[in-house]
């Protein structure tokens, strides 16, 4: 049987300046293009910008506490019982909730516009860790339809 995932988990090498994995997956979910020294000066400048604006903790536990913020516990997924498609909440897992965070925090910062890049992602990630901002609002709303559909839960199997 075939696995399930690529072997990338072990070949991800931390990254240089903070000597997280967390750190270097997220700055490969950031590269565009293939083009990771461009990913890696636009993570380092923003996080510059977030040590200089948050001052008694450092900016790589701004940016761990953030994603963990944005990570879901729950989320809704359709499965097709008798005819009709219900909206059922489920647990999401561990990989799951890391790349989803990444991808709502990318996202948020993606589509503020008029700043460069590590400015918008500088404010996105401290407004995470802050609680509020536009990827701790789509966790919400997530969070609240898993919610609402908390009657079908009966049918996650």
């Amino acid at each position: 049987m075939a696995k399930k995932f690529t072997a990338s988990s072990q070949q991800l090498k931390p990254d240089p300046a903070y000597n997280s994995k967390l750190v270097s997956k997220f700055i490969n979910c950031l590269m565009l293009d293939g083009k990771k020294s461009v990913a890696q000066r636009v993570f380092y400048d923003a996080m510059d910008i977030v040590a200089k604006n948050v001052k008694d903790v450092s900016a790589l536990e701004v940016f761990e506490t953030a994603v963990d913020n944005v990570r879901p516990l729950i989320e809704v997924r359709s499965k097709r019982i008798g005819g009709s498609s219900y909206q059922v909440p489920m647990q999401v897992s561990a990989k799951r909730q890391q790349s989803l965070a990444f991808r709502w925090i990318l996202a948020a910062a993606r589509a503020k516009k008029g700043k460069p890049i590590c400015e918008r992602l500088a404010s996105e990630l401290m407004d995470a860790y802050n609680q509020h901002g536009a990827a701790m609002t789509t966790r919400e709303n997530i969070h609240r339809m898993a919610d609402a559909n908390k009657a079908f839960a009966h049918f996650a199997w």
